[in-house]
């Protein structure tokens, strides 16, 4: 009876004791605010920090890193082109509820090699796995068809990015990862998702925060676009026709 006991309680302190060895991810970022000034033309960002066991020694195993960045997420129309009589008009459409304005992924290995599609799928680990989550029915072929065009002209614009086998880990201990960011980046909040994988398992995460803003007369614009609409359509209208009445003076004197 007491033997039996004693085994019954080393088993329900079985997981316990496998989750205390879990290790510990402490990231960080080489900026946590990127400005949008005139003459931005794109930068780079330090993903880095360190893996390490509760007690804060060195990991015991080597783990697989992926990171993620991702943000901000909007609502976005997507719509085809079509061909007809010689002229490319709107097709079919359809509206997507949660599209990044910007994802990149880096792994320390292809993610098809440190984990299955299940689990690539519930972390959105990679460019396949976004969940763009659709408005309304829609058939699964033609999703699909829209979802690929949009990742290919954000991977054509630089906005999406995958960068397998780019996490670099020294000692067991840090990891780095460098993630660009075009000029035409997105501004809003940014999230960094660090992930350690063992054996196919997400066993630890950590996640961080980048703002993109913009400062100076293009935030003023940008401001001013946003809270009044009407009257900021109205005078791009009016710069428009004063400069190509301008134009057409200066082109007159020549």
């Amino acid at each position: 009876m007491r033997r039996w006991l004693v085994a019954t309680l080393a088993l329900l302190a079985l997981p316990l004791l496998t989750a205390a060895r879990d290790p510990i991810l402490v990231p960080e970022i080489s900026q946590h605010e990127v400005d949008l000034q005139q003459g931005f033309t794109g930068t780079e960002l330090l993903l880095f920090g360190a893996i390490l066991t509760p007690e804060g020694s060195r990991a015991a195993q080597d783990y697989d890193i992926v990171v993620v960045l991702k943000g901000p997420t909007q609502s976005i129309v997507l719509r085809e082109k079509q061909k007809v009589a010689g002229v490319w008009v709107n097709a079919a459409s359809t509206e997507l509820r949660s599209a990044p304005g910007y994802y990149a992924v880096a792994s320390t290995r292809p993610i098809a090699q440190i984990v299955d599609d299940k689990t690539a799928a519930i972390y959105e680990l990679g460019l396949k796995w976004l969940q763009l989550s659709p408005i309304g029915a829609i058939d699964p072929e033609e999703q699909a068809r829209f979802a690929a065009g949009l990742v290919d002209l954000n991977q054509r614009n630089g906005l999406y990015r995958e960068e397998e086998g780019s996490v670099k880990v020294s000692e067991q201990v840090l990891y780095q990862a460098r993630i660009g960011l075009p000029s035409r980046v997105p501004t809003g909040i940014y999230t960094a998702e660090t992930f350690a994988i063992s054996k196919g398992k997400v066993v630890a995460s950590a996640s961080s925060q980048v703002e993109v803003r913009k400062l100076g007369i293009e935030r003023a614009i940008a401001n001013f676009s946003e809270n009044y609409g009407f009257a900021y359509g109205l005078l791009a209208v009016l710069v428009s026709v004063a400069m190509g009445w301008l134009a057409g003076r200066l082109f007159a004197l020549i």
